[in-house]
């Protein structure tokens, strides 16, 4: 049975496709809806930036009223098909919606997995761990088409995981643990320097994210610390341009347009900041000091724009001595 004529059968019986000749292949691909691929279509750029958490309906509605009726396909390294029917019940006018699942670069390294990718309206990255995204994806056809549907205006999302490899600098956790897979911020801030604080470039080159490295589950995990020494590494870094950060709390979301103009939905905030005068000490094995750091705290229902970094938030600033954070915000408070 040829391609067509398999999705055409297994589309029938009202069931998602597994990946053909699933024995011959490294990756899994499961495809709901059409079995052929939208041909008529105006997708329109635009980046849906999702902290984590329970996924927002009003974000993911965002993104497929951008992919022009077509195909929606979201990108995993791990997990399942799950998000197919969610999808499709809230986007039903799309072509279809496939999940394809790239568990190592043999699979990432498929010419099936980057012509799905180029061959979408919408894309989506799950939430996972972003060190798998970096060691199966990068350098590989993957990234590939992923920054050639950037370039042809098609909007992309990502949530967790796939929020962390958005901007043009991305904390890789490559250096992470199994028996302690999150980088805390105490930790972080204890040795700006150490191992743990891996940090890669250009994954994803969103034109509108350049100089820019976000955080996810936010204020849930307490990551401000983190974020913080991320930025101080990459703007003591000689040569490095300035470079802001955007942390993103659980269930919120930061709806962007291309021309920089943002707004934040869902139940939780976004902060974003910069540290255009910091100075200070990032050494190894000694806590951080540096400062200051401008923060604008954005809640949900709010704007902000990228382009001239001003919003409808609200301005604090934060500093860090010895490793300790202190806050300028109304009792000190970090968030």
């Amino acid at each position: 049975m040829n391609r067509i004529l398999a999705l055409i059968a297994a589309t029938l019986v009202g069931v998602s496709l597994p990946c053909l000749a699933q024995s011959e292949h490294a990756y899994k691909y499961f495809r709901a809806g059409s079995p052929a691929d939208a041909t008529t279509t105006h997708p329109r750029a635009g980046y849906a930036l999702m902290g984590g958490g329970t996924d927002l309906d009003e974000a993911f509605q965002w993104l497929c009223n951008r992919a022009g009726g077509g195909d929606f396909l979201i990108l995993r390294a791990t997990g399942d098909d799950d998000y197919n029917p969610y999808v499709q019940q809230l986007c039903p006018k799309l072509n279809s919606v496939a999940t394809l699942i790239l568990p190592n670069r043999a699979a990432a390294e498929d010419p099936f997995a980057a012509s799905t990718i180029r061959a979408a309206e919408a894309i989506f990255i799950a939430g996972g761990d972003q060190a798998n995204y970096i060691n199966f994806w990068m350098k590989s056809p993957v990234q590939d088409a992923l920054n050639d549907d950037i370039a042809r205006s098609i909007p992309l999302g990502g949530t967790s995981a796939g929020l962390a490899v958005m901007g043009e600098w991305a904390y890789s956790a490559q250096g992470d643990k199994p028996d302690d897979p999150n980088l805390s911020g105490k930790l972080a801030l204890s040795d700006p320097l150490g191992s743990r604080i891996t940090l890669t470039q250009n994954f994803l080159r969103i034109p509108i994210l350049n100089g820019i490295i976000t955080d996810t589950h936010f204020v849930r995990r307490d990551r401000m610390g983190r974020l913080l020494v991320f930025l101080a590494r990459l703007n003591a870094t000689p040569g490095t341009p300035v470079t802001r950060g955007i942390g993103i709390e659980e269930k919120a979301a930061v709806l962007l347009e291309p021309d920089g103009s943002a707004s934040v939905i869902g139940r939780g905030g976004a902060y974003f900041i910069d540290t255009p005068k910091g100075t200070g000490i990032a050494m190894p094995y000694q806590p951080l000091t540096w400062q200051p750091y401008a923060v604008q705290k954005v809640p949900p229902g709010h704007t902000f724009n990228f382009k001239t970094w001003t919003g409808e938030s609200t301005a604090y600033q934060l500093n860090v001595k010895n490793g300790q954070i202190t806050s300028m915000q109304h009792g000190g408070v970090i968030y």
